[in-house]
């Protein structure tokens, strides 16, 4: 059952659509044809921009992680063999701290209904009782409603289609990489070793990213592409406001 087909998720998708449709109309003096991927690519920079403050505690949150990863890995040490009490003591520290571990997942999880309802505005063939129109608008040629995995599926990717999504591919996979060794990860456990495997982890999870961006809509692909390198310049930013401490 599509989740769309309940009347308030309705509303808000026929919403988003209208206001995809009105910025592009907006912005096709200055983009022409390419305006409705404009329109996507401003939607991202200002759901970016509102979540600044989120950015700035995800910042702050990182520091303090870093500053209370030695106390943090004496207690690792104390209690490895007792997960519960090991638990109980990491949040206690964290409690006492002012501080939350969860507070870097604020980000992610606040844009992650953006990110859904421009999934879902170019996949609805209708919206509203209406054509979406949206499936008409593309970038260089390539429907923004195309996903790369469909177009091979269908037989219908074109040189344009390649290069297109293999630009956006490669983009965030490049951003990923430069995240990973731009913005290395604190040591918290207990051996050298746990930055390398959580640097690695980042860049598993940033290839995934750009693995997630052949299956979606290129509009979809767009705003990973755009929240990917906002989120590598906002941290490079506040790094130097939040510097982390020297090892």
């Amino acid at each position: 059952m599509d989740p769309f087909s309940f009347a308030p998720l309705a509303a808000l998708l026929d919403l988003t659509s209208s206001g995809l449709m009105a910025l592009t109309s907006l912005l096709t003096p200055l983009a022409g044809p390419s305006a409705a991927a404009a329109a996507v690519v401003l939607v991202t920079l200002l759901v970016r921009a509102g979540l600044i403050p989120a950015g700035i505690a995800q910042a702050r949150a990182e520091q303090t992680r870093a500053r209370l990863a030695p106390r943090l890995r004496e207690i690792q040490k104390r209690h490895r063999s007792d997960a519960e009490r090991l638990q109980r003591e990491t949040m206690r520290l964290y409690r006492e701290e002012g501080a939350s571990p969860f507070a870097g997942c604020l980000p992610l999880l606040a844009q992650a209904p953006v990110v859904g309802l421009i999934y879902a505005v170019f996949l609805h063939p209708t919206i509203g009782g209406h054509p979406n129109a949206l499936l008409t608008e593309a970038l260089a040629g390539v429907p923004l409603g195309q996903s790369l995995v469909r177009a091979v599926a269908a037989g219908t990717a074109d040189g344009a289609t390649w290069l297109v999504f293999g630009v956006v591919v490669i983009a965030i996979a490049a951003v990923g990489e430069l995240t990973r060794r731009l913005l290395r990860p604190a040591a918290i456990g207990p051996d050298a070793s746990t930055p390398r495997i959580a640097s690695g982890l980042l860049g598993v999870l940033h290839f995934a990213t750009a693995a997630v961006a052949v299956f979606v809509p290129l509009a979809a692909a767009l705003y990973l592409l755009v929240t990917v390198a906002w989120t590598l310049g906002q941290r490079l930013v506040l790094r130097r406001f939040f510097p982390l401490p020297a090892p």
